[in-house]
């Protein structure tokens, strides 16, 4: 059994070993954040309309097409760090990582059958043919291919232009692979940034995502404006949460079962699409989103407490690597994770947790 040494927290070697245990609190809480808002707008976009209400200009105004973007592009960036672990298990880390891709594919064709909009196989899919490729390049080439992929996104509306630039650049941002290093990058030892930076680009997003709103309302025009108010809610809301958020262990939860929850929630809203279709006001979207995050979030304190990994996070990481991981807990925890482990209790001096 192999077993992690977790320095105190606040040392400079903490970020470090974090990374080399496969986890990085910050990236699970946001991404845990993004399911929040996806289960709502999914719930919210199956709903037979019975004419205008103030939930859907809500909806269309704040929330629609706001949470994919931090998906897509914490999709790229965990790419990066999958694949740098995967270096300290293998000599062939992109031949493990594409049949990481091809079951995150099959599992996709098997939802498509609850849900036909559904993202896993296209992710899949872009990340073959995108990331795979662009993992081979020097990060400023990545992040130069990104950068020219948003601008055609701007003009071109179609939502898969702009999952491909934020894959590029999540990739582009993804930690160094030392401390030392990440901690001196604008983007922060975990690739999302932090404290002045993230207040100057929380402030610019929200400013931008304002005034392009206002002008699709006003005046729609053509292209990808609505898109691009919609990129920079989402960037937004994303500065926000990881500047505002005190206590993320929720999120973390919720986001390091990314997998399931995605997939539970899908068919939640099956189940429930003839409460939905009955519901003329939208109330029902608002609860069922809220009943369901609720009782995941429960659910995966729950489970992760006992378990490494979600169960359908499980599965694939089993088809991943072609044998079976551990499911207990194998590692001294940190003692700020989300999770805390029963079978090890909390010494009076042990900090809480904290983002």
């Amino acid at each position: 059994m192999r077993v992690l040494v977790l320095w105190p927290p606040g040392s400079r070697r903490d970020w470090r070993v974090n990374v080399a245990a496969g986890r990085i609190r910050r990236v699970d809480a946001l991404r845990g954040f993004a399911v929040c808002g996806i289960m709502l707008v999914n719930a919210w976009q199956q709903r037979v309309r019975h004419g205008p209400t103030s939930l859907d200009w809500a909806m269309v105004n704040l929330f629609q097409s706001r949470f994919y973007p931090m998906f897509a592009f914490l999709f790229g960036l965990s790419f990066a760090l999958f694949l740098r672990s995967a270096r300290l298990r293998t000599r062939r880390p992109r031949v493990v990582m594409l049949r990481r891709l091809v079951v995150l594919a099959a599992l996709g064709a098997a939802h498509i059958l609850i849900d036909p909009g559904e993202v896993l196989l296209p992710y899949a899919l872009l990340g073959v043919v995108v990331l795979l490729p662009a993992s081979l390049l020097p990060r400023g080439a990545v992040l130069l291919a990104g950068c020219g992929v948003l601008v055609a996104a701007v003009l071109d509306p179609h939502p898969y232009v702009l999952i491909t630039a934020l894959f590029l650049l999540g990739l582009a941002a993804a930690p160094e692979a030392e401390a030392r290093r990440g901690a001196g990058r604008l983007g922060g030892a975990d690739g999302l940034g932090g404290g002045p930076f993230l207040g100057v680009v929380c402030a610019a997003a929200a400013l931008l995502a304002a005034g392009l709103t206002w002008w699709w309302n006003h005046a729609p025009p053509g292209g990808g404006v609505y898109q691009a108010a919609a990129l920079c809610g989402g960037v937004a809301y994303a500065a926000a949460f990881l500047l505002l958020a005190g206590h993320t262990a929720v999120f973390e939860a919720l986001g390091r079962m990314t997998l399931t929850n995605y997939v539970t929630g899908t068919t939640v809203i099956v189940v429930a699409m003839p409460l939905l279709e009955a519901d003329g006001t939208g109330a029902a979207v608002v609860v069922l989103a809220v009943v369901t995050v609720a009782a995941q979030a429960v659910f995966c304190r729950w489970w992760l407490a006992r378990h490494r990994h979600g169960p359908l996070e499980w599965i694939w990481r089993t088809l991943t690597w072609w044998g079976e991981p551990a499911t207990g807990q194998t590692v001294i925890r940190d003692p700020r994770s989300a999770v805390p482990d029963p079978r090890r209790p909390r010494p009076g001096d042990q900090p809480l947790d904290r983002a």
